[in-house]
């Protein structure tokens, strides 16, 4: 099982960036494929990036394809997202998430282990 805290959430103005982390407690971190989610009021929750266990494999959604970036630290146990360039649209709670094993998957459903979210919001 693993626990997932993200940090980096705040305000930034459209063209900005910022850098979300997800700390994950729990042994066996690079056995778990990561992926970074997103939820805006009024909407569902989407997919926005994940990455495999060793890092080698990643998949964006095509809205923050060429301005986000996902990573990971195995050693520290940390998960990254990196976004530059953002826009208003970008405005959501930023979810992190976990599943053990394969990285093939975007859907919601298929990971269990879940953090509290953090706020990005940009202004226009």
């Amino acid at each position: 099982q693993v626990q997932l805290v993200e940090s980096g959430g705040g305000l930034v103005q459209a063209g900005g960036s910022l850098r979300l982390s997800c700390a994950a407690s729990g042994r066996a971190f690079s056995s778990y494929a990561m992926g970074w989610f997103r939820q805006a009021p009024g909407k569902e929750r989407e997919f926005v990036a994940l990455i495999s266990g060793s890092g080698g494999y990643t998949v964006y959604a095509d809205s923050v394809k060429g301005r986000f970036t996902i990573s990971r630290d195995n050693a520290r146990n940390l998960l990254y997202l990196q976004m530059n360039s953002l826009k208003p649209e970008d405005t959501a709670v930023y979810y992190c998430a976990a599943r053990y094993g394969s990285s093939r998957y975007q859907e919601i459903t298929a990971y269990p282990y879940w953090g509290q979210g953090t706020q990005v919001t940009v202004s226009s």
